[in-house]
């Protein structure tokens, strides 16, 4: 039976299905390749670390000393979002991200990421005392922040992705067969750029909430 987004098998929508299909491919694919790595790595070997390398030389840039510390988070989160967005130029199917309900259990993650990070790193009490400062009067603020972000941050990414299927739909629709490799390169593009954007806002969410107290902490080292 089909939904707002795509079919339906039951309870079960569309999007959870291609999640947790993209989910289980992901693992089958990195349990296999980090079975029989090597010193004299092979093609398949090369890609995935020049993968990883990217991505952690991405993070590096942004928060070099916790690189390795938030890269799992980062790095998956990346990756995932691609092969999401990118589900969508498969014949029959929608990309997940192109729903609202997907997006923003991803912003909400990142939300709680932050915040992990955060206590994790500097304390519960440390961390929570950051939100007072300057002054306790700015803690609605702070809150209101915190809740915006997390909301632009799922309806960004939500509503780039099913813009772009829309309008992949509609030119298809209008140029029929005249115009598919257009559309597939668009959309091949607009995916890893707005998987990007994501990633890299999350990861500056997360450096903000680890690096607003750590010049307060040197300066009590000191």
């Amino acid at each position: 039976m089909p939904d707002a987004h795509g079919f339906q098998l039951g309870p079960i929508s569309e999007t959870v299905i291609t999640t947790w299909g993209i989910m289980a491919a992901l693992f089958i694919v990195c349990r296999l390749s980090t079975r029989r790595l090597r010193m004299d790595p092979g093609p398949w070997q090369v890609a995935l670390e020049g993968i990883v390398s990217t991505i952690e030389d991405a993070i590096a840039a942004v928060l070099p000393d916790r690189a390795t510390q938030v890269m799992p988070f980062v790095g998956t989160l990346w990756i995932f979002i691609v092969l999401a967005n990118l589900v969508g130029i498969v014949p029959g199917l929608s990309g997940p991200t192109g729903d609202l309900s997907l997006t923003t259990a991803l912003a909400i993650l990142v939300f709680l990421s932050v915040h992990w990070f955060g206590i994790r790193i500097h304390g519960l009490r440390s961390y929570l005392r950051h939100y007072l400062e300057p002054n306790p009067i700015v803690l609605p603020f702070h809150v209101i922040s915190e809740i915006s972000r997390t909301v632009a941050l799922a309806v960004r990414l939500f509503g780039n992705i099913f813009s772009l299927e829309m309008a992949a739909l509609l030119v298809l629709l209008v140029a029929g067969f005249l115009a598919p490799i257009p559309v597939l390169l668009l959309h091949i593009v607009e995916a890893l750029v707005q998987a990007y954007i994501f990633g890299m806002l999350a990861l500056i969410y997360i450096a903000g909430g680890i690096q607003s107290l750590e010049p307060k902490a040197t300066r009590e080292k000191e």
